[in-house]
Formats: C-alpha cells, structure tokens, sequence
C-alpha cells in the first residue's frame, strides 16, 4: 500500500568525488581538498578528504598543516566551489526527473518526498541514476521523518540503502550514544551525560521539565523530542534565497596596523557589494567580523538608512563599524558581510 516516505540523499565525499572525477589519476590515493591545496600555508583547512585520507584521521576541518603530518603521502588539491556548484546541480536536475519533491539543503544532500509502497527499490533507481548519469555515489536513508531518512543515510555509507522507522527506532538506536542524534552535537552530548543521560535511550525516558530547567524551555524538550525519533516530515521545494551574503580573509602573519586593517575591510566591502550587485540584490545592513589573536571574535554590524548597491556607500559604512572596534591585539581574520533584502512573497 503506497503511502508518504521520506527519504535522504547524500552524496557520498563529494567534493573530493568531483575532483576524481578530473584527477582519475588520484583514485584510491589519500586526497585532501582544501584551501589553495597548500598544506604548509598556516590558517587554512580541510574541505574534505578521501576515505583513504580520512584512515590517517583527516577530516573535514582538520587543518591542512595537521592533515600532511598525519598523511605526510596525501596529494592535496586546492577547492574549486564552482566546479561542485555545478555538479551538485546536475545531481538535482536528475532527482528532479523522478516523482519525488526535492529539496536541496547543499550541494552534497537533499530531502525528497515521495508517495510510494516500495521505498527501496525508488532509493535503489535513485541512486543508480545518479551513478549513470553524473558518474558520483550517493547514499540514501529512508525515514517517516526527515531526522530518521538522515539518520538512516548515514547508517548506509557508502553508497547503501538503510531504512530507519518509527518502528525500528528503538531497536537501531537506544544504545547509541546521544551525540548519534542529529541535532545533538559532542558539548551537548557532554552535558547530558553530566546528567546521567548517556544513550538515546535514557534521553528518551527523561523528564521534559528537568531537561528545561537545565537546556531552557525549547532545546530540553526538542532533545527528549529527538530521541523518541520524531522530526519534521514536510518537503519545502521553494527554491532559498540567501538572506545575506559575506567575505572574509585569514591572515599568514596577523595585522597590527590600522590603515592595513581599514584597507582591507574596504576591499572586503568592494567586494561584496559586487557580489550583490552580479546577485541582483540590494544591500541593507553592513556587518564587520574581527578575530584577534589567537581566538576571540567580535562582530558588529550597522543598518543602512536605505537599500543599495552602491559601493562607495558600502564601504564608508564598512569603516565607520570597524572605528567601533578597539583594534589593541593582533588580527587574525577580517570579515564584511551583508544582509539583503527579500523578493516579495
């Protein structure tokens, strides 16, 4: 009997799946992609890496310089986002073309919707689909909800196909530990634990009122709420729109002076009002982002008086909130960010 499913799809390492693609070469080396593919330049990261990377204990985020000494025969490439920009598109266009709603959450996964009374075997032509015709793997979770079909998904790494129901919850995660959860990360994990609350069962059983007493009204509720497996289950297709937009720039050696500082604020402005401008969007509030030496940082941000594009306009409000900074410790990282306005409905 058919009824909703939904269910998650995952391409699996992407961005380093797109760079084989162009480097078949690399195909079952340890590869690393991240900033300009230098792993010796201070400050930048891992984007991703290979499974044969990810042995040596590189991961996303892991920084490039840690990543060659514990993969000292990594190849590193440098990211290319337009290049997964447009895979990602590909792997949409092609999801699209089955009677699923889709609804992208980035380049590498989306949720779809479907009415169906064999959810494998639509999972199975989905992901034989996307293999033909875009050459990338991907996994898929199906779920009654969405926390269920992402769960499920990457339960079926890689390139598989696993179901997690209402009716199988219990039984695949009660002893999981709590951080298994999508939406409960390793701090909070730590939290819970303090309070007796190791797996997801225990979550489940605890009281709602201790947990807002200690998490507030809204997350220590939600946190029992996802241990019983619950989630939202509806599909939005309504394409996003950003709401803002922003750039930013981490140092080799942190800034001390001012008037470099101001400098590069002022290109940082140029910068986005361009982009806003090729985005066809009008500016209204101007933000500046600052990270002292080593890790404190501070945003502050300013309204417009009215929408613009105008870069001139930009930048001098992009200088006058920085002027609200006490710039007495050395800069590691400048940013400038916008908010834009929103279409109409």
């Amino acid at each position: 009997m058919s009824r909703d499913w939904i269910l998650h799809v995952d391409l699996d390492q992407f961005i380093a799946a797109v760079e084989l693609l162009r480097h078949p070469e690399l195909r079952g080396r340890p590869v690393v992609v991240g900033g300009t593919g230098d792993p010796t330049q201070p400050r930048t990261v891992a984007a991703t890496a290979t499974y044969e990377a990810r042995a040596h204990g590189v991961h996303s985020g892991t920084p490039l310089r840690t990543a060659l000494r514990r993969c000292p025969g990594a190849v590193f490439l440098p990211t290319d986002p337009p290049a997964y920009e447009a895979a990602s598109a590909r792997v949409m266009a092609v999801l699209r073309e089955f009677p699923v709603r889709v609804e992208v959450w980035g380049w590498d996964e989306a949720f779809l919707g479907a009415i169906t009374d064999d959810p494998e075997t639509l999972a199975t032509d989905l992901r034989d689909a996307v293999r033909t015709r875009t050459r990338l793997e991907c996994s898929i979770g199906i779920g009654d909800n969405k926390h269920q079909a992402k769960l499920a998904s990457g339960l079926a790494k890689p390139a598989g196909i696993h179901r997690l129901t209402t009716d199988t919850w219990a039984e695949t995660m009660n002893d999981r530990p709590t951080d298994a959860l999508w939406g409960i990360g390793a701090k909070t994990s730590r939290k819970l634990a303090a309070l007796g609350l190791h797996t997801v069962a225990q979550l489940a059983a605890a009281d709602p009122a201790e947990l807002a007493r200690h998490f507030g009204p809204t997350n220590g509720p939600w946190y029992r709420y996802l241990a019983l497996g619950k989630g939202e289950a509806e599909i939005v297709t309504t394409p996003w729109i950003a709401r803002g937009h922003s750039r930013e720039t981490t140092f080799t050696d942190d800034l001390t002076d001012r008037d470099a500082i101001a400098r590069h604020v002022a290109d940082l402005a140029d910068q986005v009002t361009q982009d806003a401008t090729a985005a066809g969007r009008e500016i209204t509030r101007v933000s500046v982002k600052i990270r002292f030496s080593p890790f404190l940082t501070r945003t502050r941000q300013t309204k417009l008086p009215a929408p613009t594009t105008d870069p001139a306009t930009v930048t001098r409000t992009a200088l006058a909130v920085l002027d609200r900074f006490d710039l007495d410790r050395p800069v590691r990282l400048l940013g400038v960010g916008v908010d834009y306005t929103m279409p109409d409905p």
